[in-house]
């Protein structure tokens, strides 16, 4: 597995200390579905092939826990946050997002909308 830091452009400060690398199809298709926990450190980095707000959108079924999303351009500013919760049918961003992160709730405390997050070193697995 490709595994990514993913820190606060502007402080160095670590933001998820592993996210999972998703840019395949069935690691989209699979997400988080059926997942009984995520460990608080962990957390996937789903990549898409262009910036839209339809690709991007994230549905909530089959997850028994509440998570994190945060939504980034293809620069890596964050365009969006929210709290998804179980069994939800649709959460998209509200501008066009190139990457998305699905982690515990408590990574929307360390993120703000305008941070530009950095997700280019690799950790073991």
């Amino acid at each position: 597995m490709n595994w990514r830091v993913l820190r606060n452009a502007e402080t160095g400060a670590v933001v998820l200390a592993r996210a999972r690398w998703c840019a395949s199809f069935w690691c989209h298709f699979r997400g988080l579905q059926l997942v009984g926990h995520l460990p608080e450190d962990e957390g996937l980095l789903f990549v898409t092939s262009k910036e839209s707000v339809t690709n991007s959108a994230i549905h909530m079924f089959f997850m028994r826990f509440s998570i994190g999303v945060i939504w980034m351009d293809a620069s890596g500013k964050v365009v969006d946050t929210c709290l998804a919760r179980p069994w939800r049918p649709l959460y998209a961003p509200r501008q066009p997002a190139q990457y998305y992160v699905e982690a515990n709730t408590s990574i929307l405390q360390r993120v703000n909308i305008g941070d530009v997050l950095h997700f280019d070193e690799v950790v073991g697995a």
